[in-house]
């Protein structure tokens, strides 16, 4: 949540401020001596070169004051670097010790918190949750701990509650009068409810108290000394303030349309993470400490070779369909290949490639820089043999190439991996994504290809109605909201957007 105190910079603050950025993209960079080869043939410097030049380019067109990566390869950390601003208001730069809020990727500490109680016999994955709460509503107790893990309970998200931020009381009480969504595994709801039960749950067997933080146990056998719980109000060193772009163009369809002429204003944020939600966010880290968390992972410190795999699949709906979610962590697919990993506060991203040796970790501290968009790159100099077809593919050669030739990218990268299936889900993030940072053109041309690719998906075609309306087309958006509803005609939403379309203006 933003906060209100802070405000915005003026035109001519803004100005001088990105001059500053521009000016400061590179301030530091550091090579892990001893870092390992990118590829045959190519050196240390060769990888870490093709790092500093994909993520300046990054850094520069998204405006991001300061980032820091780190790679781990074969268990070893190869790469660690720093670059920028990480407070502009003092003029310090980004470090080995800056921290930075991770916000949601706290959720695959939860996961593998859960799974060394699953690994010690205590805790039972099929187990409804009424097993280890008995204070919850009849309809939440048959919801099981993998369906909180993956996110198909149907509970209500506490994160509506009025007061999530400043009563925990009071947001637990109105959570619990909340209706059902959907019948426990039926579909995926992102929702924090999840993971304040797991919390509740992992603590009460290990005897603390209900709002105890999850990771302690990890933090000591990783060795990460920089690692910490808390929010803006805490007081953690070394943690570089956290900020948004706020765009200036009118807000349509819950998103920004291009301004040319309206320059973005720099804002501090400031997000508060009640003890209650420690499970789901809170956590802030440096690159080097997530480093270190992912070789104790790959070493067996943490969980078993078995248990890392069943973290690491995604769990099945109740018809048997597996999407992207396993136990607190995202698996998707790259090629033949896998990338599971977590992101948080549009900020964070820690991705791991299991079948390629490889980890990488990218924090930022601009809320919407994305760097889950950025990861597989960094991770295909490392691993030559990634093969990133699909969106990852499609994202590079958009970036390099401009977005108006999505169809033309996309069938050159079918025409080299037949059979290659376009993951709606996967595509309809990324377009959501570059709506929610002032880029609606390029979103539109996603989701067109996603409607293009799927077209008997309601809701592909609802996504790229609203991409129209922002970007100005009611005809196109009312075709699409039209099909929208003609697939699924329980879509309230499209339906409601239709009706005022067709109306005419006001919207």
């Amino acid at each position: 949540m933003q906060n209100p105190s802070t405000g915005g910079l003026r035109p001519t603050e803004s100005s001088r401020l990105m001059r500053t950025l521009r000016g400061a993209l590179i301030v530091l960079a550091l090579i892990v001596p001893g870092a390992a080869a990118a590829q045959p043939g190519a050196g240390p410097a060769d990888a870490a070169e093709q790092v500093d030049r994909y993520l300046e380019m990054q850094m520069q067109r998204l405006q991001i004051p300061g980032l820091a990566v780190a790679v781990v390869k074969d268990g070893r950390l190869v790469l660690e670097r720093h670059y920028g601003t990480a407070s502009v208001e003092f003029g310090v730069p980004v470090s080995a010790d800056t921290v930075f809020a991770i916000n949601s990727v706290t959720k695959a500490f939860t996961g593998v918190a859960a799974m060394r109680l699953v690994e010690a016999g205590r805790l039972d994955l099929s187990a409804p949750v009424g097993r280890y709460l008995t204070d919850l509503p009849g309809a939440w107790r048959a919801v099981t701990i993998r369906q909180l893990l993956s996110h198909m309970s149907g509970l209500p998200d506490i994160m509506r509650a009025p007061t999530v931020e400043t009563d925990a009381v009071a947001a637990w009480a109105w959570v619990l009068t909340q209706d059902i969504r959907f019948p426990p595994g039926e579909r995926f709801n992102y929702c924090q409810t999840n993971y304040t039960l797991i919390q509740r749950v992992v603590n009460q067997l290990e005897g603390r108290a209900p709002d105890a933080p999850l990771a302690e146990e990890q933090l000591a056998i990783a060795g990460m000394s920089d690692t910490h719980y808390g929010d803006a109000y805490s007081v953690i060193g070394n943690r570089a303030p956290t900020y948004r772009w706020t765009l200036g163009g009118p807000m349509i369809a819950g998103y920004r349309a291009a301004a040319a002429t309206t320059p973005g204003l720099l804002t501090a944020t400031s997000e508060r993470f009640l003890p209650f939600r420690r499970a789901s966010s809170g956590m802030n880290s440096t690159v080097g400490d997530l480093a270190r968390w992912l070789i104790a992972i790959q070493d067996g410190k943490l969980l078993s070779e078995a248990s890392l795999e069943t973290l690491w699949t995604p769990v099945a709906f109740n018809n048997g369909q597996k999407e992207q979610w396993g136990l607190g962590w995202q698996v998707l697919t790259r090629g033949t290949h896998r990338s599971v990993g977590m992101t948080g506060g549009g900020r964070a991203a820690v991705s791991v490639y299991p079948d390629d040796g490889v980890a990488v970790v990218i924090l930022t501290n601009l809320t919407g820089s994305y760097p889950e968009d950025m990861i597989d790159k960094i991770a295909s100099i490392y691993a030559p043999g990634l093969d990133l077809a699909g969106v990852p593919a499609l994202r590079i050669a958009l970036e390099e190439g401009g977005y108006d030739r999505v169809m033309a990218a996309a069938s050159a990268i079918e025409r080299d991996h037949a059979g290659l299936i376009w993951p709606e889900a996967e595509l309809n993030d990324w377009g959501y994504r570059l709506l929610s940072t002032g880029r609606p053109r390029d979103a539109l041309q996603v989701f067109r290809l996603a409607a293009d690719r799927h077209p008997d998906s309601a809701n592909a075609h609802d996504s790229l109605a609203q991409a129209l309306l922002v970007n100005g087309d009611d005809s196109g958006a009312a075709v699409h909201y039209a099909r929208a509803v003609a697939l699924d005609p329980s879509n309230s939403s499209a339906a409601r957007h239709l009706e005022d379309l067709r109306a005419g203006p006001p919207r």
